[in-house]
């Protein structure tokens, strides 16, 4: 009996199976704790990514629309100063007949310092103007006094195309009245403008114009009533601007 003791104690020592049992069950435990573990990791970094790559898309459009805003608010401005350039009236530039820039009585040859005065202040307030209001065509009115002008013939109806061509001088005209005396002025400053258009590379893109208003126009804009003295006040050219717009006939 004794015998069978021990050797029934013996197997109960090494009987191992519940021991590796158990060890297997927690290997396979903490294995499938790592393996959630991973998923779960995996899926943080997932939506880690989608969160960053949706933060950037976001980021590409809030750009595209302030970039889209500033163009709009570009083109706003630009509407705004065409507008303003279409609703203001630009300022009148006057060439008072008084000092260095007086015309010799029934001349309108342009002196030295009168040419001077031209290039070195006009063409600069025109070059602002045009720029500041739009402006293409440049206006140039000669003003007279009321005194008669004698008893010359005009030559101006022979003589006028020959002067805008440079074939003659302004000095060979002679003017039969204030409206030719008027215009022959103010074709002397459309010459002076034009000379400096092409010599000086200045004054790009305007067209001049000359005009004449003789003596019916007082400086305030009114009509002038019969008036025969010499009066310097009456005397000047005016300097206007405008948009050179499409030819319209009305029927």
């Amino acid at each position: 009996m004794a015998r069978r003791s021990r050797y029934t104690q013996y197997n109960e020592d090494l009987n191992v199976w519940p021991a590796f049992t158990d060890l297997m069950s927690n290997a396979f435990m903490i294995l499938v704790l790592f393996l959630f573990l991973t998923i779960i990791i995996s899926q943080i970094n997932k939506s880690e990514i989608n969160n960053i790559d949706k933060n950037a898309q976001n980021s590409k459009q809030l750009a595209l629309k302030v970039k889209q805003l500033q163009q709009q608010v570009k083109y706003l401005q630009i509407q705004l100063e065409s507008d303003k350039k279409s609703t203001d009236a630009p300022p009148i530039i006057v060439i008072k007949d008084e000092g260095a820039y007086r015309f010799a009585s029934g001349s309108a040859e342009i002196s030295q310092e009168m040419s001077n005065y031209i290039l070195q202040k006009i063409v600069p307030e025109i070059e602002a103007r045009t720029k500041q209001y739009g402006i293409n065509v440049v206006e140039i009115i000669g003003h007279t006094d009321g005194q008669a002008n004698g008893q010359v013939t005009s030559n101006l109806d022979v003589n006028l195309e020959n002067v805008v061509s440079g074939n003659i001088q302004v000095g060979n005209l002679r003017a039969g009245s204030n409206a030719d005396l008027g215009l022959m002025r103010a074709l002397s400053v459309v010459k002076a403008l034009r000379d400096i258009q092409t010599k000086e590379n200045r004054l790009s893109g305007l067209s001049f114009r000359a005009y004449s208003a003789a003596q019916l126009i007082l400086p305030n804009g009114q009509f002038a009533a019969i008036a025969r003295q010499d009066d310097v006040t009456r005397r000047r050219i005016e300097i206007r601007f405008t948009r050179l717009g499409e030819v319209q006939e009305v029927r």
